[in-house]
């Protein structure tokens, strides 16, 4: 149990972070496109703090690149920290916002479980949000948001196929263990196989991570071209081989672009296009 005293300026401090969170989030809701620039005595005016109280906050707002001051005037703009932020947000929470009807409309045509996965920089490939098969048998993703090597399965080594090149190289360069402790996958068949993947533009997977289940991906992309993730149709191996994956191809193209479309995908791009 606390003391009393120590509580209650506890207590005091924690109030004090939260209000000047509040008053930090009111500033920066002043800028906008059709005012990105404004000086201390405006954002004060706007925001009904004292102009004292607007400039020390400001300050700390540069301090940390959440604004920068425009050269040779004693205005601000919006700094480039916000640009990592939003490009974090617009990749995670977009995505999986838009992907949700998406998957619902690939699930339902293929009667099959759908993933949408996620390349990191470990690199990993991660599993973000699944719509499940109606089957009674069928593949569910119990490991959702878990690391897992992009070399195995389908949508990880679709995902690795259109990595950075770098990003590719660290992965080639590494130990390469399989999923059911074998001998390590060969890095030039490998390096052979995503070369295959990125020139078809789909991965298949016959029971190569999971006993029982194969899958294909497809990718699906954003405003910039980029392969931002992998769209999955994921099949019990009772119900499916290799002939009934690339019979599911078109289905599954079509609803990646859609969903690329989505995030503001507009055409063909040409050659290799790499990933984040």
């Amino acid at each position: 149990m606390g003391d009393g005293v120590g509580d209650k300026v506890n207590g005091q401090h924690g109030a004090a972070g939260v209000q000047s969170i509040d008053r930090a989030m009111s500033l920066l809701s002043v800028f906008s496109t059709a005012r990105p620039v404004v000086g201390v005595s405006e954002l004060a005016r706007a925001t009904g703090l004292a102009r004292g109280t607007a400039h020390r906050l400001v300050t700390a707002l540069v301090s940390h690149g959440v604004l920068s001051q425009v050269p040779d005037t004693s205005s601000y703009c919006l700094g480039p920290r916000l640009l990592g932020l939003a490009e974090v947000a617009r990749q995670q929470i977009s995505l999986e916002a838009q992907a949700g009807p998406v998957m619902a409309w690939l699930r339902d045509r293929s009667t099959e479980t759908v993933g949408l996965h996620i390349l990191d920089d470990m690199p990993s490939r991660r599993t973000i949000a699944q719509a499940e098969s109606p089957h009674a048998l069928r593949r569910t993703y119990t490991d959702l948001g878990a690391a897992r090597p992009p070399y195995q399965g389908a949508p990880g080594k679709l995902l690795l196929a259109f990595a950075d090149e770098r990003l590719r190289r660290r992965v080639l360069d590494g130990e390469l263990p399989v999923a059911d402790g074998g001998d390590d996958l060969d890095a030039t068949r490998l390096a052979a196989e995503l070369a295959t993947i990125r020139e078809d533009g789909y991965a298949l997977s016959l029971q190569e991570r999971v006993p029982g289940v194969v899958a294909s991906a497809v990718p699906v992309r954003d405003h910039r071209a980029v392969v931002v993730a992998a769209l999955s149709i994921s099949i019990p191996s009772v119900r499916a081989g290799r002939d009934e994956l690339l019979g599911l191809i078109p289905l599954a193209r079509e609803a990646a672009d859609q969903l690329s479309e989505r995030l503001g995908y507009v055409g063909e791009t040409s050659g290799d296009t790499e990933s984040v």
